[in-house]
């Protein structure tokens, strides 16, 4: 047993589990019947965690096309009394922000949980937004966890407190609370019915304006009661020092390292930490502050909690100093560490810092730009789409390119990114292109991202006459946030047979007459019928369809196919066209100057054997 064991009703077991697992055990243990997602980083884990147990567990789950559709799922099963939780990356609410700010009008019947996973730092994003400026947007709770068994306990929590309310409630979690881990102890699994009943109430849930003009009355007069419950909230308290002069308030990630800074070198400072972060609980803190002539904010990203904390003491007549983002050490950008946060407060509280003490931000590390994997088909249909282009010397030709391991075509000698968005955003950037230009467009969107906002992007080209090519590069999984299903793969959410979506015959169903599929490992194939697109009037659509190489990798392996290729030095002539022109990373130049395949990375695709012209590229004996 592994991860399975999750969904056991044995309070008092402990696992170890990451922050995105917690959040499955909190919503199994407060009943959760109905969860959403479209995959994206770091809220991934909790999606893949449920696709393993959902079954087992008799929830419902489902990876669906866009966030904003994952959210409309979980809210239906709200309002019908069931509870819910969708979950996405930070960017994810921005696609479903539409309906999400009509919910917080609606309200719910079952506990309604709305779940962003904000990315710091931006390991795996194209922006930091902060999150939590959605939650005061919108007038709801906003909770913050500090660690796995703390998120396992709030996923239960904001059930109660959504249904008490009649209010979606947040939890926003960030990059290093999603995937750090920690003990979880199991608590009792609360049990609910399986089947919700939407009992209809147009003047509560259909918001034309007459209904709107009284929802948000009604939406503001809840704020009261939502205040008293963050003032008496569990999850906000003070950690007292043997000598505290001074006072700290914190939240989140940022809560754990100024924890850990202020015991290891023991400063005189109490904390206040946060976890109902929205409505800040303001007596707790007009009571906190008062005590102290300066307190510090901690938080990551934008000074949310610090201007409200200065707006408390104005309110009240405080003279207590507040020393939150101070342009210097703590800034807007990025993620925190214990290093930032212990010279922040050593600088404030004139403490000469530990030059010996090793410091993260100090230690330099090796560069490690990303590339795309060995063997992945996308290189081979940049390979071809340079090829063709050469041909016709059109060095102006644009690409707008999407969200996936596909952007990696950025990088040299592909070049085929000159400009990313957002999810979808390929084929509406196409769009403009081809009316503002008479230069060439190449568009690059992945199979996922299509179904996800390319779709109504391409119905507008297709209605509004532009002419430019797209590829939709089709590696039948969503591969970059972990290989999860999409509705071209026959698979679903619970790991059932599911109708597959053609995508060739979505284009061919809007009236588009130039779609072909091809495969990008087929590379006379693939620069032919991309020949035939260029010339073609018009939209045309060309599917690059060859399976992720991880997943080749595992099934060829599996199968016991496995094989290799490398340079017949007698034939190879040095003209490095595999290096310059295919770069794949299993090709290097030794120290003698000679191009060679390393045995370890190759994964024996043998496209490159392809792109030789000289045929110096053979299987390995």
């Amino acid at each position: 047993m592994g991860i399975e064991e999750i969904i056991l009703d044995k309070p008092g077991k402990k696992m170890f589990l990451l922050g995105n697992e917690a959040v499955v055990r909190g919503f199994i243990e407060g009943g959760g019947r109905i969860a959403a997602t479209y995959p994206g980083t770091p809220s991934s884990e909790i999606g893949n965690t449920l696709f393993k147990v959902a079954r087992e567990a008799g929830i419902y789950f489902e990876f669906s096309t866009n966030e904003k559709v994952a959210l409309e799922v979980a809210h239906a099963a709200s309002v019908s009394g069931l509870r819910s939780i969708v979950f996405m990356k930070h960017v994810g609410l921005n696609v479903a922000a539409d309906s999400f700010m009509s919910t917080a009008y609606t309200g719910v019947r079952g506990g309604f949980i709305v779940l962003s996973a904000d990315d710091p730092s931006m390991y795996s994003s194209q922006n930091e937004q902060d999150n939590r400026t959605y939650a005061r947007f919108s007038k709801i709770p906003l909770l913050e966890p500090r660690n796995p068994d703390e998120i396992r306990r709030m996923v239960k929590y904001a059930f109660e407190i959504s249904e008490k309310h009649k209010i979606p409630v947040m939890i926003r979690t960030t990059t290093r609370i999603s995937h750090m881990r920690g003990i979880v102890e199991f608590g009792p699994i609360d049990k609910k019915r399986d089947k919700g009943y939407f009992e209809k109430n147009p003047g509560q849930f259909v918001p034309v304006p007459q209904n709107a003009r009284r929802l948000h009355k009604e939406l503001i007069e809840k704020q009261k009661g939502i205040r008293e419950e963050s003032e008496k909230s569990p999850f906000n308290f003070v950690l007292k020092s043997e000598n505290g002069k001074f006072g700290a308030i914190t939240s989140s990630a940022a809560s754990n390292y100024l924890i850990d800074v202020v015991r290891k070198y023991n400063l005189p400072i109490d904390i206040l930490s946060i976890g109902f972060s929205h409505p800040l609980p303001e007596n707790l803190i007009k009571d906190f502050i008062k005590n102290y002539d300066v307190v510090f904010v901690v938080e990551e990203l934008e000074p949310l909690m610090e201007n409200d904390i200065i707006l408390i003491k104005e309110k009240y007549g405080i003279k207590t100093k507040i020393i939150g983002k101070d342009g210097d050490i703590f800034t807007p950008l990025y993620e925190y560490n214990p290093d930032r946060v212990r010279k922040f407060l050593f600088k404030h509280l004139n403490i000469e810092d530990d030059k010996k003490s090793p410091q993260v931000e100090d230690i330099p590390l090796p560069s490690r730009p990303p590339v795309l994997c060995p063997g992945c088909p996308h290189r081979a249909t940049y390979f071809s789409v340079n090829k063709v282009l050469r041909k016709y010397h059109k060095k102006d030709t644009i690409f707008p390119s999407d969200i996936g391991c596909y952007t990696l075509g950025i990088q040299p000698p592909f070049n085929t990114a000159d400009m990313i968005l957002s999810m979808g955003a390929s084929v509406g950037l196409a769009n403009g292109f081809s009316k503002a230009t008479d230069q060439p467009v190449v568009a690059f969107i992945g199979d996922s991202t299509f179904f996800h906002a390319g779709i109504p992007a391409l119905i507008n080209a297709q209605h509004n006459k532009n002419h430019f090519v797209l590829f939709v590069l089709d590696n039948q999984t969503t591969a970059m946030t972990g290989h999860q299903p999409h509705p071209g793969i026959p698979v679903d959410g619970l790991g059932r047979k599911a109708p597959k979506v053609s995508i060739e015959e979505i284009a061919k169903g809007i009236g588009i007459d130039f779609v072909k599929v091809v495969d990008p490992y087929n590379l006379k194939e693939t620069q032919k019928v991309f020949d035939e697109a260029l010339k073609h009037e018009g939209v045309s659509v060309i599917v690059a369809r060859r399976e992720c190489s991880l997943l080749r990798d595992a099934r060829m392996r599996k199968e016991g196919k496995w094989i290799t290729y490398e340079i017949n030095q007698d034939k190879c002539t040095q003209c490095r066209i595999c290096v310059d022109q295919f770069a794949c990373p299993a090709i290097f130049i030794d120290e003698d100057g000679k191009v060679k395949i390393d045995e370890v990375l190759c994964d024996g695709c043998g496209v490159c054997a392809d792109v030789c012209p000289f045929n110096a590229i053979e299987v390995r004996k």
